[in-house]
C-alpha cells in the first residue's frame, strides 16, 4: 500500500538546524539521527511537507531559559513566562530563519518549494515535492506595526502566530504549565486587533497555538477566517495550559476551522510527564477525541518535529507510517486518514488564503 502523504501544521526544523545543542552542522539533505526531519527521513515516511516555523528565541544570556524557569508544584510544573524580546532582534532572527528557508528551496534543486497557494501544496503532495509554508510563530519581528504584515507577505509569509509563549505588542502568550488553564491573562492589545484584520485582508493564517484564551476569543469575535490551532491539543485529556478547552473547540468547530494534533508528550499526557516510553496510543486518543468534538474534516496533524520531544514510536519523520496504521487499526478507513494526513489542510488553506 503507498504512503498517504502527510501535510503537517507545525516544525521547528529551521532553527533546529542552527542550534548548538540540537542539530547545527546537519545536512537537511542527508540522513540523520539528530532532529526529526531531513529530506531522506521525510521522504521515507511520507512527510509531504508542512508549516516550517520561523521561531526567535529569548537570547542566550539574557537571564532566561526553560531550564532556568521550570519549577516543580504538586503532581506537575510551572515554567514562569519569557520575558519579551526586542523587535530589532527578533527581524534579525526571523529575517535569518526566513532565508535559511529559501535557501534549501535554491539547494534542493526542485526537492522543496516554499508554497504560497493551496494548489502548489496539491501540486507538491503529487509530485513528491516537499512543500514548506514560511509560517512566523510570533509577531515580534513586525515590531508595533501591523501594517509590516504586507512586506512579509510579498516575501512568501502565508501563516502567523501572534505570539509564542510570552507577551509581544500584539497578545499574550501561555506560561507553559500543567495542570493549568489557558485563561492566563488579558486579551489582544489594539494593535494585535488591527493584525488580525490585517491577516484577514492579505489572506494569512492566524495561528491560535500558544495564545492565551482570552486573546483566542478576541480573534474569535474579529476574524472572519476559519479559527485554527497549527498545533495543540485537547485539554480534557491533557490538561495543559498549551491544549484546548471544549468550549475553544467548539468554536473552532463552528467556524469550519481545524486543529493540528501536537505529538509534544507533555501536551499529550494524561499526567503531562515528558516521560520517554509514551505510547502511540496517546497520540491517537487525542486523533479520536478531536475528531469527536470537531468532525474528521477538521483534524490534521502538527507535529512538533524538531520542537519537542514525540513518542518513541513515531521518532522523527520517517516513523509517521507507524501512527497512520495505528489510525488505521483503530478503524479510520482510507477516505479518513487523507483527511487528517492532508486534506483538511488543503481546505482550511483555501477558505483562508487569497488564491
Amino acid at each position: 500500500m503507498d504512503k498517504i502523504p502527510i501535510f503537517d501544521g507545525h516544525n521547528d526544523t529551521l532553527l533546529n538546524l542552527r542550534l548548538p545543542d540540537r542539530g547545527a552542522g546537519r545536512s537537511f539533505f542527508e540522513k540523520s539521527y539528530t532532529g526529526h526531519i531531513d529530506l531522506p527521513r521525510a521522504r521515507e515516511g511520507g512527510f509531504g511537507g508542512g508549516f516550517f516555523a520561523c521561531f526567535v528565541p529569548n537570547p542566550t544570556g539574557a537571564g532566561w531559559n526553560e531550564k532556568s524557569a521550570l519549577a516543580t508544584v504538586k503532581s506537575g510544573y510551572r515554567i514562569t513566562g519569557a520575558p519579551p524580546v526586542d523587535s530589532e532582534y527578533a527581524k534579525r532572527v526571523a529575517g535569518e530563519l526566513a532565508t535559511d528557508l529559501f535557501e534549501l528551496e535554491v539547494e534542493s534543486e526542485g526537492a522543496l518549494k516554499v508554497v504560497r497557494t493551496a494548489n502548489e501544496i496539491e501540486d507538491c503532495l503529487r509530485d513528491g515535492v516537499l512543500a514548506a509554508i514560511l509560517h512566523f510563530e510570533g509577531a515580534e519581528n513586525l515590531g508595533p506595526d501591523p501594517a509590516a504584515l504586507e512586506r512579509c507577505y510579498d516575501s512568501g509569509l502565508r501563516s502567523l502566530g501572534l505570539v509564542w509563549s510570552r507577551s509581544n505588542a500584539y497578545a499574550h502568550g501561555v506560561p507553559f504549565g500543567f495542570p493549568g488553564s489557558p485563561d492566563t491573562g488579558p486579551g489582544l492589545t489594539d494593535a494585535g486587533r488591527e493584525l488580525v484584520r490585517e491577516c484577514n485582508r492579505l489572506g494569512v493564517l492566524i495561528d491560535l497555538s500558544h495564545l492565551n484564551e482570552k486573546g483566542f476569543w478576541d480573534v474569535a469575535a474579529l476574524s472572519d477566517a476559519p479559527l485554527v490551532a497549527t498545533h495543540s491539543n485537547a485539554h480534557a485529556l491533557c490538561p495543559s495550559t498549551r491544549n484546548l478547552t471544549d468550549r475553544q473547540l467548539d468554536a473552532i468547530r463552528d467556524s469550519d476551522g481545524m486543529v493540528g494534533v501536537n505529538f509534544a508528550i507533555a501536551f499529550l499526557r494524561e499526567d503531562g510527564r515528558e516521560s520517554a516510553d509514551t505510547p502511540l496510543e496517546t497520540v491517537v486518543r487525542h486523533v479520536d477525541y478531536l475528531v469527536e468534538k470537531l468532525g474528521v474534516d477538521r483534524v490534521g496533524f502538527g507535529s512538533d518535529f524538531d520542537g519537542a520531544r514525540v513518542p518513541i514510536e513515531i521518532g522523527d519523520a520517517s516513523g509517521l507510517p507507524n501512527l497512520i496504521n495505528a489510525l488505521r487499526e483503530r478503524g479510520y478507513d482510507e477516505p479518513a486518514l487523507r483527511k487528517l494526513a492532508h486534506e483538511n489542510w488543503l481546505r482550511v488553506l483555501r477558505r483562508t488564503w487569497r488564491s
